[in-house]
């Protein structure tokens, strides 16, 4: 009867996600989960660059890593979207890649319309609640890169957002591993959520960005404080750049440790 009753809790809970649809504009491919809301694009004839900026920021933590190192890295996104992230960490960075997304309907999208590769040695997408997940003793200190972009089909605010939540968010973490978060939210607090994730990393190991026109503020928090130099950051920067096409070189005037904001 237990076994039964929670079989039946998890198919309500799959039954009652939004629906996922699609729209395009020109060159664009966009995803929405039954609103008009943007869940995420994709430039039709260049699928595994980034389109969007605030999706782009969140690659940040690539300023605090030697370029060279990137492939021997591990990435996990909490949220597919449309699998902007995870098929960027996958072909061009070449790291070893993981996405935890909770609706099926968002991952066979991604297969179908955005260009997600099958699952495969360096590629893997669980379908799980990224809360419940996230506490999977697999995962601790495994991950360099973590991406969390989760909102609900409103779009009004992140659906996880304690220190709780990000305090497992930093036991994934490996020591020189890094979390990136976008804090965009029509009813949200940004500063509660800083606030939040502050309690669990430490001022000291969080950066942020001005917001975009948007209102996508990005949030960089690391395992482990550290303060590079500003030539160093620019020399990352332009690395970063020359190899990803990533406009690196222009984050360096918006992004700043919060403790100097």
């Amino acid at each position: 009867m237990k076994v039964g009753a929670n079989a039946a809790r998890q198919r309500s809970a799959v039954q009652s996600l939004p629906e996922v649809t699609l729209s395009e504009d020109g060159e664009v491919r966009f995803l929405h989960l039954g609103t008009e809301w943007i869940q995420g694009s994709m430039i039709i004839d260049a699928p595994f660059d980034i389109e969007l900026d605030y999706v782009q920021r969140m690659m940040a933590w690539l300023l605090f890593v030697e370029a060279d190192s990137v492939g021997k890295r591990r990435a996990m996104q909490l949220g597919l979207g449309s699998a902007a992230l995870t098929k960027f960490c996958f072909k061009p960075l070449r790291m070893h890649t993981t996405a935890i997304e909770i609706n099926p309907q968002v991952l066979t999208a991604c297969r179908g319309w955005f260009k997600l590769p099958a699952d495969g040695p360096r590629l893997r997408v669980v379908l799980a609640d990224a809360a419940q997940e996230i506490r999977n003793p697999a995962y601790t200190a495994q991950i360099d890169a973590l991406q969390v972009d989760l909102y609900d089909h409103e779009a009004a605010a992140p659906v996880l957002d304690s220190p709780d939540f990000y305090a497992d968010c930093r036991s994934v973490l490996s020591d020189e591993g890094m979390m990136t978060v976008n804090l965009f939210g029509r009813d949200a607090s940004y500063e509660h959520s800083l606030k939040s994730i502050c309690a669990a990393f430490g001022d000291d190991a969080v950066w942020v960005f001005k917001p975009t026109r948007e209102g996508n503020a990005v949030v960089l928090a690391q395992r482990n404080a550290s303060r590079p130099t500003r030539m160093a950051l620019l020399a990352r920067a332009e690395a970063v750049q020359a190899r990803w096409k990533l406009p690196a070189v222009k984050w360096l005037r918006i992004f700043a440790p919060v403790s100097k904001i």
